[in-house]
């Protein structure tokens, strides 16, 4: 792998970060090692290599980020107030620049064994339950990103689910960067499992609060054993000055669910991998995704549905919405693997361009070693429909709001699925401030009116 780009900062903050007072379980180091003796011998990506061809990180590279460090300071309070979930929430873990903030949290009670706690904690009080999945499923070898993070585990959250758990409300992982005199970087992690027949629902929010320059390189490792259904939301909303890169390593056993939600509206460069491996017979995914850019951010969004086992139906939908001078990209690959005989799989990527000079790079991909498959994909990409727009106008809605509320139906056939509504108010909130619709329209509104209307 050929890169250019400086990583001395990155390996001496990881020097730094080993002579930190605080031992660790063996295991631990030796992962930690083996993530930043990769990262040291690959370095960044470029874009010479395919998976980063649309994506330069050069500006990451290139910027000296020390460790990121504690910070109890008045804004993360209010940052963190701002995006909590208050009572919506069955639990909310708030982290800081990386780091637990036990006393922004929200501890609940939650059923019992269902644990919801701080990683650093959990290595404290139990590394047992962590080793065997902890960086066993985020691949180090292919990422430099996942090996960066690799070398920097400490903190973040762990969230386990004993055998037939329900936990009703969502589990809510807040993420919160506030930036400082020097550039920052953190690297947080998540690791979530779920034993046999539990389910749950895990929200992981992203959050900046002020001005100025940071990173956030994010890892979360889901597991579900057979039976357990995981409902998944991220919703990414950095400042337009920071760095997000993140990777979601998924792995599913036997009749087991899972369902993402990835919503993208903030920071300058936006890196996604969602990877998901259906490891088990039955088992099934979907995985949905929204990205809402303007100025001059790039989002990029690459998915693997990785079908390894027969009978295992997955969905996929992505919309961009894309304005001023933004990049959106999105790369999905759908593997089917030899045994994964009778597989169901759909894919779509659709993107609304709002300005001549949006740009959308658009890769759907099918990879098939099975033979009694059924496997479709498609993209597109376009304007606002004008005709649709004169439609609007000759009804006596103005121009800009016909346009508006075009851009806010599309969006609707993601947002009408998230289940969490926080999270899904959060979005038609941010739409209705960019696009100057008053707040109380909401697409959740127009959603039921649809339903009452095919009732009739």
């Amino acid at each position: 792998m050929t890169q250019v780009a400086d990583k001395t900062t990155h390996l001496s903050n990881f020097t730094q970060f080993r002579e930190v007072p605080g031992g660790s379980p063996s295991w631990l180091e030796a992962r930690r090692k083996a993530g930043i003796d990769r990262f040291d011998f690959i370095g960044f990506p470029t874009t010479r290599e395919e998976e980063w061809r649309h994506t330069n990180v050069a500006p990451i590279a290139k910027t000296a980020f020390k460790l990121a460090s504690r910070d109890s300071a008045a804004l993360a309070s209010e940052t963190a107030a701002r995006f909590g979930f208050g009572n919506d929430a069955a639990v909310e873990l708030v982290f800081v620049n990386g780091h637990y903030a036990p006393h922004l949290s929200r501890p609940a009670k939650l059923p019992r064994g269902v644990r919801a706690i701080s990683l650093a904690d959990a290595l404290e009080s139990d590394d047992a339950a962590l080793e065997p999945h902890l960086a066993r499923y985020a691949d180090v070898v292919k990422n430099p990103f996942v090996a960066l993070n690799a070398g920097f585990i400490r903190d973040g959250a762990f969230v386990h689910l004993p055998r037939g758990a329900t936990v009703e409300k969502p589990i809510h992982l807040l993420f919160v960067s506030t930036p400082s005199r020097e550039p920052a970087v953190a690297h947080p992690r998540v690791l979530v499992v779920a034993e046999e027949g539990a389910q749950a629902t895990v929200v992981e929010s992203y959050v900046g609060g002020g001005k100025g320059v940071y990173f956030t390189n994010a890892v979360t490792e889901i597991v579900a054993a057979p039976g357990a259904r995981i409902d998944h939301c991220k919703l990414q909303q950095e400042n337009l000055e920071a760095f997000h890169v993140a990777t979601m390593q998924v792995q599913l056993g036997r009749d087991s669910h899972f369902v993402s939600h990835s919503a993208s509206i903030g920071s300058r460069l936006t890196r996604n991998d969602l990877n998901v491996v259906m490891a088990g017979e039955h088992a099934d995914a979907t995985v949905n995704g929204l990205v809402l850019a303007t100025g001059e951010q790039h989002i990029d969004n690459h998915t693997l549905l990785d079908h390894a086992q027969p009978n295992c139906p997955s969905h996929e939908l992505y919309k961009h919405v894309l304005g001023a001078k933004s990049v959106g990209v999105f790369k999905g690959r759908i593997l089917v693997r030899q045994a994964a005989q009778k597989t169901d799989s759909k894919q779509t990527s659709k993107a609304l361009l709002l300005s001549d000079d949006a740009t959308m790079h658009s890769m759907p991909a099918l990879e098939i070693y099975a033979d009694d498959v059924k496997c479709t994909h498609g993209s597109s990409l376009g304007p606002v429909d004008e005709e649709q727009v004169f439609y609007l106008r000759t009804r006596g809605v103005g121009l800009e709001a016909a346009r508006h509320l075009m851009t806010y139906a599309f969006a609707a056939d993601i947002t009408r699925r998230i289940r969490v509504e926080p999270v899904r108010r959060r979005l038609e909130e941010y739409m209705a401030a960019q696009h100057g619709l008053p707040i109380d329209l909401r697409i959740t509104d127009l959603g039921a009116h649809d339903e009452a209307v095919r009732q009739l």
